[in-house]
């Protein structure tokens, strides 16, 4: 008979994102076997963050404190705001560009069938921030899914009620990919969305 303490660590685990019971069982046995000390650490960091780490009041993101870092430094441009659904897309673009403006995490997308509508993304606080006058354009960096779509949609119309810029994140064919390894929605957005070439 399974200890129930390590049954409940094993069930722990698959509160994780594409953790099965084989893989919970495989961290559970792995930490009580090998790795104790990093097992403490973990419990530790995980009751600090859950008890601490909340939301930045301004933009949505993770945040120790009620105005994050991001949004509380006087070298962003605050009329460039871009909308991201999570904060993993967050420091993506700030890891692979050179944005200096400010950002809004949605912490979502759109997904009536999730029950997931306007509310729950904080567009109330994103009117209220746009109706502010101080953003000149709304830099949508929503995924290329359905749902991510029709999230642009909905940010692009909420931006011009308040004669905001709304523009998109360009997609289509990969940097270095082949034109006949393309599959046929995005060489079709491509195509659809092409653009003038600089002299």
């Amino acid at each position: 008979m399974t200890s129930p303490l390590l049954e409940q660590l094993i069930d722990a685990f698959r509160v994780l994102p594409g953790v099965g019971p084989k893989s919970a069982q495989r961290m559970a046995y792995h930490v009580l076997e090998r790795e104790r000390a990093g097992g403490q650490r973990l419990a530790d960091a995980l009751g600090a963050a859950i008890e601490k780490v909340g939301h930045c009041v301004r933009c949505r993101d993770f945040s120790e404190t009620e105005v994050c870092g991001t949004c509380a430094s006087a070298s962003r441009d605050a009329h460039l705001l871009c909308a991201v659904e999570s904060p993993a897309d967050r420091l993506a673009i700030e890891q692979a560009t050179g944005f200096r403006g400010l950002y809004f995490i949605l912490q979502g997308r759109l997904s009536p069938l999730d029950g997931i509508g306007p509310r729950e993304l904080g567009l109330d606080t994103l009117a209220a921030r746009l109706a502010e006058g101080e953003v000149q354009e709304l830099i949508i960096a929503t995924n290329p899914t359905v749902e991510g779509e029709a999230t642009a949609h909905y940010l692009a119309q909420l931006a011009r009620q308040h004669a905001v810029r709304p523009t998109r994140l360009a997609h289509g064919v990969p940097l270095g990919g082949e034109l006949e390894y393309v599959d046929r929605g995005t060489l079709s957005h491509a195509f659809g969305g092409r653009s003038e070439m600089a002299d």
